[in-house]
């Protein structure tokens, strides 16, 4: 069997490794791990093909570990119980857990304790957030970093490591095509060397995006191509459109929770304030599809659709949020004004803490250095 040619370029050595600085660069968490080999559990929430199984085989080798991999989607119990007694020469055995969010409560129960008492260490991955999926228990036992899509030099650099070399106008609509995702740059190189004899031109490229079956995978590219379908068809307040995306979803075995999470999130960022009770409406969706599950819970789900997209829009309550915390990262912790600060002692009050607040006031709130900024249009 050939090996992929992701995994014959995969970095051994967290030097070789491309993107996630926020993590992996000097002084940052997983670098500082594994420089003072500190055996920690982690989860790393982000999107595919951004090297969270990298990171992990990475991680388990720096740290001279035995590396067990798991899927969430297959693996049980047993499999768990089997880790446990397996005998091992090394000094510690580490768990890589892909797709975490898809183990039940049940399941993530049982793997607590051995996390806990540090006979596993646990790296788990999952493109979900973990807050909605991962039980507290053990949640609180692990460290959640999130990692980004690579960016443009990120993927540059994944692209002379598949060793074929692109003229310009290739290599940047690859870039453009993979979007942020190393796996479908090296899956697209790879594919097209196999159906051209190794020339990786533009229109080769393009060719084999085209002659590709794309089948709906809940790790893949299809899957993200047809939530952004389902979201945008909401948003033009095109029902239809949106009924057969969630029709394609529904079918392929998507989790109902995913949709009805994403319509929660679409009744606050794009129709927000123009109908407020559109978010009632889409968490009572969202409540129905977990109490009822499928395949009854698909027609909440469609009747939810139907009403969010005959919604007005307004993107206001959204945009406003994103200014504000672009102003909070260019201006940092501006003081608060004194008199709408809290007062919980004397000697905050005889400072002046609290001094002067008007509930009712009219004047501008903000600090001194945002007075007039006005976040909502």
């Amino acid at each position: 069997m050939t090996e992929p040619l992701a995994s014959k370029i995969r970095p051994e050595n967290i030097d070789d490794f491309f993107g996630q600085e926020h993590l992996v660069g000097k002084g940052k968490p997983i670098r500082n791990a594994i420089e003072r080999g500190h055996l920690m559990s982690f989860i790393m929430w982000g999107p595919p093909g951004v090297g969270k199984t990298t990171l992990a085989k990475i991680y388990a080798k720096s740290l001279d570990a035995e590396l067990f991999e798991l899927s969430a989607v297959s693996a049980g119990k047993d499999d768990i119980k089997k880790l446990i007694e397996y005998p091992t020469l090394k000094k510690a055995k580490v768990l890589f857990l892909d797709e975490i969010h898809r183990f039940n409560k049940a399941q993530q129960d049982f793997l607590l304790p051995y996390v806990e008492s540090g006979r596993i260490t646990l790296v788990g991955a999952t493109t979900e957030n973990p807050s909605f999926e991962v039980i507290p228990a053990l949640l609180s036992r692990c460290r959640v970093f999130v990692l980004n899509e690579l960016s443009d030099d990120d993927m540059g650099g994944v692209i002379n490591r598949s060793g074929f070399k692109l003229k310009n106008d290739a290599r940047e609509w690859l870039i453009a095509m993979a979007n942020g995702d190393a796996r479908q740059a090296i899956g697209m190189l790879e594919n097209t060397a196999q159906l051209y004899k190794n020339k990786i031109t533009l229109e080769n490229l393009k060719n084999t995006l085209q002659s590709k079956f794309l089948r709906y995978d809940k790790k893949g590219e299809e899957h993200y191509n047809v939530i952004s379908a389902f979201i945008k068809s909401m948003r033009a307040s095109q029902a239809d459109a949106a009924m057969y995306y969630l029709a394609r979803m529904i079918d392929s075995g998507e989790d109902p929770k995913f949709i009805a999470r994403r319509m929660v999130i679409f009744a606050s960022e794009d129709i927000g304030l123009a109908q407020p009770t559109a978010l009632v409406v889409a968490n009572e969706v969202f409540r129905a599809v977990e109490t009822i599950g499928l395949p009854e819970c698909a027609i909440n789900l469609a009747h939810g659709v139907a009403y969010l997209c005959g919604c007005k829009k307004d993107r206001s309550s959204y945009e406003a949020l994103g200014i504000a915390m672009a102003d909070v990262k260019k201006h940092g912790n501006l003081p608060v004004p004194l008199k709408i600060r809290n007062a919980p002692t004397k000697l905050m009050k005889q400072v002046g803490y609290g001094k002067g607040y008007d509930r009712y006031t009219k004047e501008d709130l903000l600090p001194e250095k945002l007075k007039g900024r006005k976040y909502l249009k």
